[in-house]
């Protein structure tokens, strides 16, 4: 969800949502302009593509977990990705027993 790419490519989108709808609301030619877009867009539904949870889940690592980061890993030194690696040691919490 989060590419790796040199830093000098990275800007703030700022507040997207916002400058599209004002746009959107202010400017007719802008708002046909968006309206033809959207015809175009090709929905992808994520729950019947079979891997996508083990993507998406990989994907949230920073770095990922599967795909190495390159880019920042040669500006800082990088944590190990281990998720959900087992055992019983480690900061998990346990319900006490009612009494």
């Amino acid at each position: 969800m989060i590419p790796d790419v040199p830093l000098d490519k990275v800007i703030s989108a700022g507040n997207a949502a916002g400058t599209g709808a004002r746009i959107a609301l202010c400017n007719i030619a802008q708002r046909a302009e968006i309206e033809r877009v959207v015809g175009r867009i090709h929905k992808v539904e994520t729950a019947i593509e079979p891997r996508f949870q083990e993507h998406f889940v990989a994907a949230n690592a920073i770095p990922h977990a599967t795909a190495p980061f390159p880019h920042l890993a040669a500006r800082l030194t990088l944590p190990d990705v281990s998720f959900n690696a087992g055992g019983a040691e480690g900061g998990g919490r346990r319900r006490r027993r009612g009494g």
